[in-house]
């Protein structure tokens, strides 16, 4: 009971907030009062969260709220499967996924040779398709694991960057390490990199290579341009998996240029053991903010989509010679 309602009951009081029937403990029972429907719906958060504190898995309110979300969805996939789906655990910490899509998501990863994660900042697209990557290389399903990026400037020029090439790139490349250092042995990096079981390097990098026996992911490759893209893809080995990570709202390429991960979903659509797996703000594991600020972001660009339409019709058709109708 104590693993179930949590440190001074915050998981009792964050029940109470998201569901509508009424909920009483008393001793080592909880009792739900209220409509049928209600009563129902409290009953299998409960079941669910009681499953999840009896696998000896840590049940706090971010737990509850997300039991909460996937029994909403009317997911036929139960919460506490999804919440207990360990990929890769060390020193006692444990990645797994925490939403349905991220569950899809890694399912997608085991189940396809290419797959295409594409979705807002935070939503674990790249640390989980790394924790995958990992994963594969422990159980010596791969024999090395090649990460990339495409060193696009975000309001920087390489140019200007102190040092050498590498010391240039290395801003680019540096999440990839953060993430690494979370999962294998900071100790043992270099030495797996020396040795070319790990590679971290610019998707520039990847040209004229075929990359057999790999699980390579290309990562923030909405930054990447349709013949890098298709550069990049066609660098897949025999025995190799291909994990492409992106955010299609997050484009810095210069000039206008159309982002490869936007038209590789037109190109490749329907092709066999190719899976496009779609997060949203609700699949955000950051702080809670980060989900309402993307959603906010995503209102106010639909505005500005509307107003910017409307001025164009109010304008008017360009004629040929660039005069607009109308007197």
């Amino acid at each position: 009971m104590l693993a179930l309602l949590g440190s001074r009951d915050e998981n009792l009081r964050m029940a109470e907030e998201l569901l509508v029937a009424d909920v009483h403990v008393r001793g080592n029972e909880v009792t739900l009062s209220g409509a049928p429907a209600d009563v129902a719906f409290a009953e299998r958060v409960f079941t669910e969260l009681t499953t999840l504190a009896a696998r000896g898995q840590q049940v706090g309110p971010d737990a509850v709220r997300r039991t909460v979300a996937m029994l909403s969805a009317n997911s036929a996939e139960s919460p506490a499967e999804v919440l207990s789906l360990d990929i890769l655990s060390r020193r006692g910490r444990t990645i797994r996924p925490k939403t349905l899509n991220q569950k899809h998501y890694v399912d997608a990863i085991d189940a396809n040779t290419i797959v295409f994660g594409i979705g807002p900042a935070g939503t674990g697209k790249t640390y989980l398709a790394m924790a995958k990557a990992v994963q594969s290389l422990q159980a010596k399903h791969v024999s090395r694991i090649i990460l990339t990026r495409p060193a696009v400037e975000a309001g920087e020029r390489l140019g200007f960057l102190p040092g050498t090439l590498f010391e240039k790139i290395d801003p680019y490349l540096r999440p990839l390490y953060d993430a690494l250092h979370d999962m294998i042995d900071p100790e043992s990096i270099p030495r797996l990199m020396q040795a070319g079981t790990i590679e971290v390097a610019p998707l520039a990098y990847m040209r004229g290579r075929t990359l057999n026996d790999a699980f390579i992911i290309l990562d923030e490759a909405q930054n990447t341009t349709p013949e890098q893209m298709k550069m990049f893809l066609t660098r897949l080995g025999f025995g190799s998996k291909i994990v492409v990570t992106g955010d299609t709202t997050q484009i810095d390429l210069p000039g206008g240029q159309r982002s490869g991960l936007k038209v590789v979903r037109d190109i490749l659509d329907g092709v066999d053991d190719v899976h496009f797996a779609a997060l949203s703000s609700a699949d955000v594991v950051r702080h809670r903010l980060v989900g309402d600020i993307v959603d906010a972001y995503e209102r106010w660009q639909v505005v500005q989509d509307a107003a910017e339409n409307d001025a164009a019709a109010q304008r008017g058709p360009v004629r040929a010679g660039g005069r607009r109708g109308g007197r």
